[in-house]
């Protein structure tokens, strides 16, 4: 194991001195290993007019008898009402609008990078799900729910798919940035048909928003270490300076 603030990604920040002091008690594997005997493979099949959905179940992996080839997995189908899912269309029809209006955040270019001549830049979706991978890896802060600043992570900037990538070169004041992406949120969670889901996207959002617990202040440092690695990155394979990015963050951890 190594302290992340040894790791390259501190060292960029230290360089810059941009290091949030709340990420040196984080602890980032140096090597990873999978060692489970079985393959767990979950599938749902959602159409607006099909229920019961599809499940892949999950089944332990083996060799083909006198087979001295590798093991593979034995998959089987079953039909399964997923848990929060209605069977009803209209809820099926919600769920695939919701995450058609996700895609937007694959599509969506972070606008600090366009804004700088970046070809080929990161989308809203790829800067969240690092972010996610981050807190993934952290090692166990004492109080600290980690599963929660995965969760964090992947919705903070979720409002984005309707208002887009909202930059300080806007001009738009804080308050009313936090306005635009707060009624935004509300419609997605609308568009999903509401439910526990719904609800639970709304309160990890404002979390964030807020800065209301220790899990949402970790991800608010994750969401600056992501954007200065990123810009280091582009750095390097651009030929840019980018000092822009780095002295953002001087001060806010």
């Amino acid at each position: 194991m190594m302290m992340i603030n040894s790791s390259s990604t501190a060292a960029v920040a230290t360089r810059r001195n941009c290091m949030p002091s709340s990420l040196h008690h984080c602890c980032f594997p140096s090597s990873l290993s999978i060692l489970s005997p079985f393959y767990y493979y979950y599938f749902y099949y959602c159409k607006p007019i099909i229920a019961p959905t599809l499940r892949l179940v999950p089944v332990r992996s083996h060799s083909s008898p006198g087979s001295d080839g590798p093991t593979r997995p034995v998959v089987s189908f079953e039909q399964h009402d997923p848990v929060g899912f209605s069977a009803s269309s209209s809820s099926s029809s919600s769920v695939i609008d919701f995450l058609t209006l996700c895609h937007r955040l694959k599509t969506t270019k972070r606008k600090g990078w366009i804004n700088h001549g970046i070809k080929g830049a990161e989308s809203i979706a790829d800067h969240m799900y690092r972010m996610a991978v981050m807190a993934l890896i952290a090692g166990d802060v004492p109080g600290l729910n980690r599963e929660r600043c995965i969760k964090i992570a992947l919705v903070h900037d979720i409002a984005e798919a309707i208002v887009g990538d909202i930059t300080p070169s806007d001009g738009v004041p804080k308050a009313e940035k936090s306005r635009r992406e707060h009624a935004a949120l509300n419609e997605m969670c609308e568009v999903l048909g509401g439910g526990m889901r719904a609800e639970e996207i709304k309160e990890l959002w404002l979390e964030y928003e807020n800065n209301s617990s220790l899990e949402a202040n970790l991800v608010k440092d994750f969401d600056k270490v992501e954007m200065i690695l990123q810009a280091l990155e582009y750095e390097t394979e651009h030929g840019k300076v980018l000092d822009e990015f780095f002295l953002s963050t001087a001060g806010k951890f």
